[in-house]
């Protein structure tokens, strides 16, 4: 069986635990403009191309202000993710699947710690996890898909990752879990390009009940 080896079970949050279709990044990113523009004195159209190009060269726009023009990463993630989470709704039925699966459950995400309490909180999926590791424990704030990033988050918790899966909606950011030994597993309408996608699925409870009926 594909997952009879796994012990541990990593999930990303945004748009992974959630339907993509839910408008939480779109609130996101228009905060991130808003803040680009106020910190670089650009218009709108500039900050947004910047917002993109940033997320595109260096895993996160968060990455790329600090690299470029060495911002402060606290205040601007407390304002980012200031956002409405009643957009959200409980989902018990993920909350089953996710529970009934043999072995440790983790959250590793490109957003904080606190964040994603917020959004875990507002989908009824506290209480689930055995560890929660953000961006905070990255050094500098290394992002996924960066390896320093998995390097830190591995080391913190303590897993092996030849006997983990990891769920991501980022296509990209499963590359290095792959070249780690981990099982991959892209949450995602459409499924993504490369050997590092070894499952797919654009039904994430649907997916797990099966791993867990069928045996790991």
């Amino acid at each position: 069986m594909a997952f009879a080896h796994v012990t541990t079970w990593v999930f990303d949050l945004d748009e992974t635990l959630y339907p993509v279709t839910t408008p939480l990044f779109p609130q996101i990113e228009a905060r991130m403009v808003r803040w680009i523009m106020a910190t670089l004195d650009v218009d709108e159209a500039e900050a947004d191309r910047l917002r993109a190009r940033w997320w595109h060269d260096h895993g996160t726009t968060l990455a790329g202000l600090m690299e470029e023009h060495g911002q402060d990463p606290d205040p601007f993630l407390d304002d980012v993710h200031e956002i409405d989470l009643s957009v959200l709704s409980p989902a018990p039925d993920l909350r089953a699947a996710i529970a009934a699966l043999p072995g440790r459950k983790i959250i590793h995400t490109n957003g904080t710690v606190r964040y994603a309490e917020r959004v875990l909180d507002a989908r009824g999926l506290l209480g689930l996890w055995d560890a929660m590791h953000g961006i905070e424990h990255s050094p500098h704030h290394r992002p996924k898909p960066h390896a320093e990033n998995y390097a830190a988050i591995h080391a913190r918790d303590g897993l092996d990752p030849t006997r983990a899966a990891m769920f991501e909606d980022s296509a990209r950011n499963l590359a290095v879990p792959h070249e780690l030994g981990f099982a991959c597993v892209h949450v995602a309408p459409e499924r993504g390009d490369g050997a590092h996608v070894q499952h797919h699925t654009a039904d994430l409870t649907g997916f797990l009940r099966d791993i867990v009926t069928t045996g790991p």
